[in-house]
């Protein structure tokens, strides 16, 4: 797919975002904590020729590591309302993982114009489990600190089964590509931010892939602690795969992809 760069003036400097495409409704790509739009690769590479699409490096992260803090979600958020008014004309669809899928979330609550839908690929719920606790939080900021912890979460938590060849490779650089407070500010407190209060203003179709064998979302926190606040999602549970859904089951999420713009064109 070829794609084009366009630079978005966000709060502080600007964003390097990757247009593709054509055909509509325009994907709109939000990656997760220690991602980065390179997540995306396999998925893109799986859609209809053609597809719209949009993705960036959040603040804090990859070619947008230099951006000034804050960090938090609604600063992320508004990175993200940006991109969609600079970037995007006519409807769109969100795809948002893990943390992309919370700034995904909040974005949804503020209805934007356009939007005509909302994918969760294993995502952060709006209402933090209880096992997201101050010590579970400090030992997460810990996750990225060195090449050694990053092989570690790879393997035994992130993954189902250990990446290879670039994959690995890019899903490794891509943990390391942070500021300080950008690694901090997700696992410190985004991750345990309630946003039950906002998240029940999302009124466009959403659907949720979850899978089967993440240890970081796994599907029954999903059902318990994001469904009950969006009672019109649906839930699909993605098989053997874990919590990096975009680069473990591409295949899967371009499927869905597709299926939920085709059925939004209906």
């Amino acid at each position: 797919m070829t794609e084009t760069t366009m630079r978005v003036p966000v709060a502080g400097g600007s964003l390097d975002v990757r247009v593709g495409g054509g055909t509509g409704p325009v994907l709109v790509f939000v990656h997760y904590w220690g991602g980065s739009a390179d997540t995306w690769d396999g998925v893109l590479g799986r859609l209809p020729a053609g597809q719209a699409t949009v993705r960036f490096d959040q603040r804090g992260w990859g070619t947008s590591r230099s951006l000034p803090g804050p960090y938090h979600l609604d600063r992320l958020a508004d990175d993200l309302a940006r991109v969609l008014e600079v970037c995007v004309t006519g409807p769109f669809v969100v795809v948002g993982h893990s943390m992309g899928g919370k700034v995904s979330q909040l974005l949804a609550a503020r209805r934007p114009a356009g939007l005509a839908g909302l994918v969760l690929v294993a995502p952060a719920p709006p209402q933090p489990p209880a096992t997201v606790t101050e010590e579970y939080r400090q030992n997460l900021s810990h996750a990225y600190d060195s090449p050694e912890t990053v092989h570690y979460v790879l393997d035994s938590v992130l993954t189902a089964a250990p990446l290879t060849g670039a994959v690995r490779a890019t899903a490794e650089r891509d943990s390391r590509a942070a500021g300080a407070e950008a690694r901090l500010e997700w696992p410190l407190r985004g991750i345990a931010q309630d946003i039950t209060a906002a998240v029940r203003d999302v009124d466009v179709p959403v659907t949720v892939l979850a899978a089967e064998r993440d240890v970081v979302e796994p599907a029954h926190v999903v059902r318990e602690h994001l469904l009950p606040h969006l009672p019109h999602a649906t839930l699909t549970v993605v098989p053997d795969a874990g919590h990096l859904l975009p680069v473990e089951a591409p295949g899967a999420v371009a499927t869905a992809l597709a299926e939920f713009s085709t059925g939004l064109q209906r």
